[in-house]
């Protein structure tokens, strides 16, 4: 509290009777001096080490294909082919991964960094997975191909 704020309080008190052994409470705030300590929250985390599947960059950029489509950047799958230079069957390819459960895709999406060698998962792996709709199915297929990489 500075003087002014002293001075207003006195003023705003000066028409009070204040009875013997009262308190008086008055809001005080502190200030730190000096280097605030670090937060937890602002050290960043350690990058894992390894890369990111292939099979989890391609569901990604599926996510980001019907992204374009689906704002009209990109008018058309073909388009969107063309201008990613790729054939629009590997097009189709890579979106056929959106009609995976969502569950089976976030398990997709944060698998485990490859460090050496080929990933667990790949796409040959998943056509089973793909080749039904039934997302009760897919899940009971992902299991197997799960299991089978173990």
């Amino acid at each position: 509290m500075d003087e002014a704020d002293v001075h207003q309080a006195e003023a705003a008190a000066g028409d009070m009777e204040v009875a013997a052994g009262a308190r008086i409470v008055v809001p005080v705030q502190w200030a730190r001096r000096g280097r605030v300590p670090e937060r937890d929250e602002d050290v960043p985390e350690p990058r894992p080490r390894g890369r990111i599947p292939r099979i989890a960059r391609l569901l990604a950029l599926a996510h980001h294909f019907q992204h374009l489509l689906d704002t009209r950047v990109v008018p058309s799958q073909t388009e969107l082919a063309r201008l990613a230079k790729i054939s629009t069957a590997r097009c189709t390819q890579i979106m056929n991964l959106l009609v995976l459960a969502p569950d089976i895709q976030e398990e997709i999406l944060f698998l485990a960094p490859v460090c050496k060698g080929r990933a667990a998962i790949t796409e040959k792996k998943l056509k089973p997975v793909l080749a039904t709709l039934v997302w009760a199915e897919q899940r009971r297929r992902w299991a197997e191909v799960k299991r089978q990489r173990l």
